[in-house]
């Protein structure tokens, strides 16, 4: 949340992956990544996709809304994501594309399971 949005590096990366469809992953505060990466166009990498990562409730919950450079919710909203959200705590991760983010650390395992089938998607093999 204070390292990755500004790493100019990374959201170097998250683009070249982006442009070569190559699968992009991210859970709970990890989504925090793409707040700096840009579409070939310009764009914000996540406007106009559908994202989760760490709610806004579930920051709440634990006590760090105060503590965070910003709710990382409200921001991917503000950079034009389609915040898909589940209930505060549940396992849940979107695909977009080739884009994986997982809510929280209860998505984990899920997330991880839709990078591999993005993976075997693109190789040809079965998931």
């Amino acid at each position: 949340m204070w390292n990755y949005p500004d790493d100019t590096t990374l959201a170097g990366l998250i683009e070249a992956f982006d442009e070569e469809g190559k699968p992009i992953g991210a859970v709970c505060h990890g989504p925090a990544a793409l707040v700096g990466a840009r579409k070939a166009d310009g764009l914000p990498f996540v406007a106009g996709r559908r994202v989760t990562g760490f709610t806004n409730g579930e920051e709440d919950a634990v006590d760090f809304s105060d503590v965070v450079p910003f709710l990382l919710e409200d921001r991917l909203r503000d950079l034009g994501a389609t915040i898909d959200n589940a209930t505060d705590f549940t396992e849940h991760a979107v695909t977009d594309g080739n884009l994986v983010t997982g809510q929280n650390p209860q998505s984990s395992e899920a997330g991880a399971k839709a990078v591999l089938a993005l993976l075997a998607t693109r190789s040809g093999a079965a998931a």
